[in-house]
C-alpha cells in the first residue's frame, strides 16, 4: 500500500502512561522506535520534545475517554494530531498489548487509513465544556424536582394534580410554608397567586395529607438544592454569554430558525462551531451528528435505516428544538412534522428526527453562507408535489368506489 506519512508516531494513551511508536519509512526499510512516557505535564513535554527532535510531523491518538485531551493540548501547534475513532482502529484479535496498539496506530496512520475526528478550535472547545456542564446541572435540577414530586406523593399531597408547575411561585410558597410547619390546607391554599386562586376549592383537598416532620426536613433539603442549582445554572449561563461574545452574528442567525432559542443556539454553536469548512456538505454534518438515516444493505436488500451514533449533546439539543418547531404555527417545519407523523404514518419519533435533520441542514447553509433562515411556508410540500397529491387523492376516491374525472379550472 502507498505510504502517505513516511514519518509518523502512534500514541496509545492511558491514565498514567503514553506508549509511543515512532515509525520511519525510508524506501523499503521501516524502523519502529518504542518509548513510554508519563501523562504528567513534564512527561508530555518530554514526548513533545522527542517528536520534534525526530522531525515527526504527525501523531495518531486513539480517542479513549478523556485521557487523550491532555496529550492533544500539549502537542497541538507543534505536531499535527489525528484523533482516531476507537471503533475504527481495533487491532488484530489475539495481539492486544500496549506496544502492539501503538504500532498498529502507527501503521494505520502511515498508510492513510485513519479518518481524523473533528476537533474544534480552543474557543469552541471552551464553549463546549461550559454548555455540556450546564446541561448536566439542568438534568440534576430535573431529577431533584422529580424527587420532590415523589416525596409529596408519599405524604399524599396531590399538589401536582392541581398545579401545572409545582416549583412555580405559588407552589414554592406552599412548599416553603409546609417546611416551616404549616399543615392547615386552607392556609396553604391562601398562598396561591394569580389565576391559581380560582382553584382554591381543588387545592384544599389536594393539600390535605399525612405530611410529617421528616417529610418537611427532606423537602427543605430538596428545595435548597434546587435553588442552589438554579444559581449555578445562572452563573454558568452568564459565563457562556461572555464566551459567545465573538460569535454573536452566528448566534443571531441560528435563532431565526423556528424552535431554536438562546440556549439551543449556544449548544449548536459549541458543538459544530461557526466555520463549516470541516463539513464539506450538509449531509456530512448530519451524518456526523447522527441525525441522518443509516446505510445497511446486503445482497441488494436494504435493511433497517435507523440513525447512526453521533454527537449526543447536539442530537439532544436538536430534538428539543424539533419539538418546539413542531408546535410553531404557520411554518414549514410544523407542516412537515404533521405530514410525516400522521399523513405518512411515520409516528412522532421519526418525524421529530426528520425535523432534527432539517434544522441542522438549515444551520449548515446559514452558517456557511451567512444568511438568515427563510421559511418555505406551511404549503410548500403541497405546491411542490401537486401531481403526487392529486394522484393519491384520486386513488383514495377510486378505492371508495367512485369514478373520478378531473377537469382543470379556468383561471380568471
Amino acid at each position: 500500500m502507498e505510504i502517505v506519512h513516511p514519518v509518523l508516531c502512534g500514541l496509545d494513551v492511558h491514565n498514567k502512561t503514553v506508549v509511543a511508536c515512532l515509525r520511519v519509512q525510508k524506501k523499503r526499510k521501516c524502523t519502529r522506535t518504542l518509548r513510554t512516557f508519563t501523562t504528567t505535564t513534564p512527561g508530555l513535554l518530554e514526548l513533545q520534545s522527542w517528536l520534534v527532535e525526530n522531525d515527526c510531523p504527525v501523531a495518531v491518538i486513539e480517542s479513549t475517554g478523556v485521557y487523550w485531551k491532555p496529550v492533544f493540548n500539549i502537542l497541538e501547534g507543534s505536531v499535527e494530531v489525528i484523533l482516531a475513532n476507537a471503533r475504527q482502529v481495533k487491532t488484530v484479535p489475539g495481539r492486544k498489548t500496549d506496544l502492539r496498539d501503538a504500532e498498529w496506530l502507527a501503521d494505520l496512520g502511515a498508510h492513510g487509513l485513519v479518518k481524523a475526528s473533528f476537533i474544534p478550535p480552543p474557543p469552541i472547545r471552551i464553549l463546549r465544556e461550559l454548555t455540556r456542564y450546564r446541561k448536566t446541572l439542568i438534568r440534576e435540577q430535573a431529577s431533584e424536582a422529580n424527587r420532590i414530586q415523589r416525596l409529596l406523593e408519599t405524604a399524599n399531597i396531590k399538589l401536582g394534580s392541581v398545579v401545572s408547575d409545582v416549583l412555580g411561585a405559588s407552589g414554592r410558597a406552599m412548599l416553603r410554608a409546609m417546611v416551616a410547619g404549616e399543615r392547615d390546607p386552607v392556609a396553604l391554599a391562601e398562598l396561591s397567586k394569580g389565576v391559581l386562586r380560582n382553584k382554591k376549592d381543588e387545592l384544599v383537598p389536594a393539600l390535605l395529607g399525612r405530611f410529617m416532620s421528616h417529610h418537611g426536613f427532606l423537602l427543605g433539603q430538596m428545595l435548597d438544592h434546587i435553588e442552589y442549582l438554579e444559581t449555578q445554572i445562572a452563573r454558568v449561563s452568564s459565563r457562556i454569554e461572555e464566551e459567545c461574545s465573538p460569535f454573536q452574528e452566528s448566534l443571531a442567525l441560528l435563532k431565526t430558525i423556528p424552535g431554536v432559542g438562546q440556549r439551543t443556539s449556544e449548544v449548536i454553536l459549541a458543538e459544530i462551531g461557526p466555520n463549516m469548512a470541516q463539513f464539506p456538505t450538509a449531509g456530512h454534518l448530519a451524518s456526523w451528528a447522527g441525525v441522518s438515516p443509516g446505510n445497511n444493505e446486503s445482497a441488494g436488500r436494504r435493511r433497517t435505516g435507523r440513525t447512526t451514533k453521533g454527537n449526543k449533546s447536539l442530537k439532544t439539543a436538536l430534538t428539543e428544538a424539533a419539538w418546539a418547531a413542531s408546535r410553531t404555527k404557520g411554518t414549514y417545519l410544523q407542516s412537515r412534522f404533521r405530514f410525516l407523523a400522521f399523513a405518512r404514518g411515520k409516528g412522532t419519533k421519526k418525524a421529530t428526527m426528520a425535523l432534527c435533520h432539517s434544522i441542522l441542514v438549515a444551520a449548515w447553509h446559514m452558517l456557511k453562507n451567512e444568511v438568515i433562515y427563510q421559511d418555505l411556508g406551511p404549503d410548500h410540500s403541497s405546491k411542490k408535489n401537486t401531481s403526487r397529491i392529486r394522484r393519491n387523492l384520486v386513488k383514495r376516491l377510486e378505492n371508495m368506489g367512485y369514478i373520478v374525472n378531473l377537469e382543470e379550472k379556468e383561471v380568471a
